[in-house]
């Protein structure tokens, strides 16, 4: 883990944005298919008609809390509790989240701009789905992003063909920035 980066806890919630009670929401399943096979899922839905990864934490294990290992693919509880499952994904390293585009707060100045690889801000207003895996009437409350973390997840996003507007954070140093000059 990155000593540089905090993973701070708040309360436990589980959410995307809590509507008539409901606290599940689904990734749609086309994009998983256009990321790739992830190997973990630390904060899966209970209950979910398609796996997001070989490996599923929910609620009930406290993926938060558990140990994660190789690729993993994070659609965190949304609201103040995404910051801690942004950070302990900036600090893995190698994964790739979907979160509302909040460019202006905090976790995204602690936990995306200085940390990630690239942002994918998607084209329109995702529609999360129901555990059943219907689509409800509504959209989100917000536009999305997906952030990668890692080289080769920056890559899978890139070609992943999906809507939206692909941005590269960290750039490569010049030779010259090698040995001190600019």
């Amino acid at each position: 883990m990155n000593p540089a980066i905090t993973v701070r806890r708040r309360r436990k919630a589980w959410s995307h944005e809590r509507t008539a009670g409901r606290c599940e929401w689904l990734t749609p399943p086309e994009i998983i298919r256009a990321l790739g096979e992830f190997d973990l899922d630390p904060c899966a839905p209970l209950r979910r008609p398609w796996p997001t990864a070989k490996r599923h934490w929910t609620l009930r294990e406290d993926g938060l809390a558990q140990p994660w290992f190789g690729r993993i693919w994070l659609n965190p509880p949304y609201g103040r509790e995404t910051a801690a499952w942004l950070a302990r994904l900036a600090a893995h390293g190698n994964g790739i989240a979907l979160v509302f585009a909040r460019t202006e707060t905090r976790m995204f100045f602690d936990y995306v701009w200085n940390h990630a690889d690239a942002v994918l801000f998607l084209q329109g207003r995702l529609t999360f789905l129901n555990p059943d895996g219907t689509r409800p009437s509504g959209s989100g409350g917000a536009p999305s992003c997906l952030i990668a973390y890692g080289a080769g997840n920056a890559t899978v996003l890139a070609a992943s063909g999906l809507a939206g507007k692909f941005i590269h954070l960290k750039r490569r140093k010049s030779p010259c920035e090698f040995n001190g000059t600019v």
